[in-house]
């Protein structure tokens, strides 16, 4: 059996990312890439709109023609996204580091997982390739239950830890304060009486903390 795949969430601000195929299941992949500041190529003949569209805002670069053994040199992720099995197969062999190849887990060294983001939070939710389907349905139930208030949220506390890193000088009580703050007592609140209660509590606390000082 095949071993279990290592969850991993990769920082590709700048990296050299190339997407073969300009359709449909190619604008998905591109799509996130751009969002994670990727230093994007996309390799086909022609592109779908929203496709030209990134093009145009210069978000993407893109060689206008088919694939060409080198055209994967020094990229750090390659997404094999043709209609093309035999181009899909050509691709998954010459590329130098990560891999993924739409709808052929096989041929890849790495699979997309169904992603739930709100705010700064990201849930990856993954059946190890066997079915895409229930992962995508987890993921309806996961967006329900961590929806845009928990992002709001999440944004707060961003935007709070370096001012509670630097105003509050004891160790032990700013770790008190994060964990409250991160505490299943104050998801509960988000979820059944929404943001504006949450952020209420925690600032009502970090008061409380700046009036120990």
């Amino acid at each position: 059996m095949r071993p279990e795949y290592y969850p991993a969430f990769l920082d590709l601000r700048g990296k050299k990312c190339v997407v073969v195929g300009g359709g449909r299941v190619a604008e998905r992949k591109v799509k996130a890439l751009v969002a994670s500041g990727a230093d994007i190529r996309v390799i086909s003949p022609q592109l779908v709109a929203a496709l030209e569209r990134l093009r145009a805002k210069g978000a993407i670069r893109h060689i206008a023609r088919a694939y060409r053994k080198g055209d994967l040199r020094d990229a750090f992720l390659v997404f094999a996204a043709t209609s093309d099995e035999d181009i899909n197969r050509t691709v998954s062999r010459d590329a130098p580091f990560l891999v993924n190849v739409a709808d052929a887990p096989e041929l890849a060294n790495f699979i997309v997982p169904a992603v739930v983001k709100s705010g700064p939070l990201k849930i990856a939710v993954s059946t190890g390739g066997a079915s895409p389907a229930l992962a995508a349905s987890v993921r309806r139930e996961l967006e329900v239950l961590y929806g845009k208030d928990v992002g709001r949220y999440l944004l707060l506390i961003g935007k709070l830890r370096k001012e509670v890193m630097e105003t509050v000088v004891d160790s032990k009580a700013r770790e008190v304060f994060f964990r409250m703050a991160g505490s299943a007592e104050i998801l509960g609140i988000i979820r059944n009486e929404g943001f504006m209660k949450a952020k209420a509590k925690i600032m009502e606390r970090l008061s409380q903390l700046r009036g120990a000082k």
